[in-house]
């Protein structure tokens, strides 16, 4: 039985903080690769080739990353739950079959080389993480179906004791697999493996869990996929952006290398600013009125400059400690990306604030709107890379790339904030009404 006494900080911090250490453990497993990819001789090849393969793998197989948000939103018993479990196992399949048209076609190797830009080594090494990562998205697919379970019964803790054991299981993974495998192969096969391990405990936590009683009315597998497939969509053209910005970067006289510094700053961003889009989880979960909603408001804002501070932290006072003792970067290739990852100061509020907008939007059942916006932020990127091959700009390659970031992610955040305010005008001066959904 769902309380109804107001919403307070310590239940949103309770809901809040195993998700957060969720996100940051499962940062910490891609941290760990790398850490293990730059103590290797070719060490830029290999993180670049790792970092490109991880931004075409996320961008294929993003679809199947709303499955968590979408059981929170959906399953009520045993029939949503059948419909939900048809959409999760359709997007697996079209997510490996693409993966394996990438990985053992030409398909992919024109992608890296004629679109992408990398090098000729980079695109071999990407290829191969491609190929031991077909058959990936049915653990992520499922891992998210189980998380949603297990998130809606509000045992968030159960999410972070999972991928917990996850961090436990790569170190395992990268250890045994080192005598047989080298160079990004290695952290694919540990990745593969860990994630396995992560979502076989997902799957019995969340059969030992017992979801709320709502009293809502099922809905029927059609109804479900119609709600549903604008958000894998807009999943899906979230990942463009990374994409786009190594298509940028790669062209770049300091491409190889700006492409192993994003994909180091990428990492730390998922570390410290990944559990914002947890936002949504925690609107669609906890939020029920207008107060609730200024309380989960003034919990991001504290949440997101606090990791904010620690990005600021990392990038000066901490860098020779984390980036070079901790992750065995190199002096001169931490130097490149000291500014550009002190920028990334804003991010977490940026992506928190649009998260949260995210959620409102899905909690009121607009998910064609929030594939619209993840539409223009795209195309915002399209055009920056058409600029990019007409006129290149004289700047370090990683700065260039963190500063489309932030501007794609400011970009969304102000049309989801407009278009709230476009068709909810009294929504901020009627504390009392109900939200949207």
């Amino acid at each position: 039985m769902i309380s109804s006494r107001p919403l307070s900080q310590k239940e949103i911090a309770l809901f809040f903080f195993p998700l957060l250490l969720n996100v940051q453990l499962m940062s910490v497993s891609h941290s760990i690769i790398n850490g293990a990819l730059a103590r290797l001789d070719d060490f830029v090849t290999a993180l670049a080739a790792f970092s490109v393969a991880m931004v075409l793998h996320l961008f294929v197989a993003s679809p199947s990353y709303q499955n968590h948000t979408i059981t929170i939103a959906m399953v009520r018993g045993r029939r949503s739950l059948f419909g939900t479990t048809i959409f999760v196992t359709l997007v697996a399949c079209l997510v490996s079959i693409l993966l394996a048209l990438l990985a053992f076609t030409p398909v992919g190797l024109f992608l890296l080389g004629n679109v992408l830009g990398v090098s000729g080594k980079v695109a071999s090494g990407a290829l191969e993480v491609l190929a031991i990562l077909v058959f990936l998205p049915f653990f992520t697919g499922f891992r998210g179906l189980f998380q949603g379970l297990v998130i809606r019964a509000r045992r968030t803790a159960l999410v972070s004791l999972s991928t917990g054991v996850r961090v436990v299981a790569l170190f395992a993974m990268l250890a045994l697999g080192a005598p047989w495998y080298s160079g990004p192969e290695l952290g694919a096969v540990a990745l593969l493996g860990c994630i396995v391990v992560e979502t076989a405990f997902m799957g019995f936590f969340a059969w030992r869990c017992h979801l709320p009683a709502t009293g809502e009315e099922e809905k029927s597998t059609l109804e479900i996929l119609r709600y549903a497939f604008p958000l894998a969509y807009s999943s899906c053209l979230q990942q463009t952006i990374p994409l786009q910005i190594n298509a940028i970067i790669g062209r770049l006289p300091d491409g190889e290398l700006a492409l192993a510094a994003f994909g180091v700053i990428r990492g730390f961003i998922f570390l410290l600013a990944g559990p914002m889009r947890n936002l949504q989880q925690a609107y669609l979960t906890l939020v029920r009125d207008h107060e609730d909603y200024q309380t989960l408001v003034r919990f991001f804002l504290w949440v997101g400059g606090g990791t904010g501070l620690v990005m600021l932290l990392t990038a000066f006072p901490l860098n020779k400690l984390i980036l070079g003792q901790l992750m065995g970067i190199e002096g001169s290739m931490r130097a490149y990306i000291t500014w550009p990852m002190a920028a990334c100061t804003v991010f977490p509020l940026l992506y928190g604030a649009a998260n949260l907008l995210r959620g409102f939007f899905a909690g009121a059942h607009r998910t064609a709107l929030l594939g619209r916006s993840t539409i223009y932020k795209a195309f915002f990127l399209l055009v920056c890379w058409v600029l990019s091959l007409l006129a290149p700009l004289p700047f370090p390659g990683v700065a260039q790339a963190i500063a489309l970031l932030l501007l794609a992610e400011s970009l969304e955040a102000w049309y989801l904030l407009r278009q709230r305010r476009r068709l909810y005008p009294d929504f901020e001066h009627l504390p009392d009404s109900n939200l949207p959904g």
